[in-house]
């Protein structure tokens, strides 16, 4: 039991190293793939509070999706009967 258990110690600890070396994506590499990524000076916490500070949250109304059983969209249709 103690033998199983270093080799499974010794994979999980592999896993860890051998994941901790990834590099962050170059902003480069990221227009290759179609992703367009802001300048870091344009996006602070404080534009990002002012968006949030500019949101209506008193006047708001809930948005039901479809359910996986029921049939195309069927948003204001009455409930289901069980």
């Amino acid at each position: 039991m103690m033998v199983a258990g270093s080799f499974g110690l010794q994979q999980f600890s592999n896993l860890r190293y051998q994941y901790a070396k990834k590099q962050p994506v170059s902003p480069e590499e990221m227009k290759k793939f179609g992703v367009n990524m802001k300048k870091r000076d344009e996006v602070t916490l404080e534009t990002e509070y002012d968006k949030v500070k500019s949101i209506d949250i008193e006047n708001w109304s809930n948005k039901r999706g479809p359910r996986p059983w029921e049939e195309g969209n069927v948003i204001n249709a009455s409930p289901a009967k069980h």
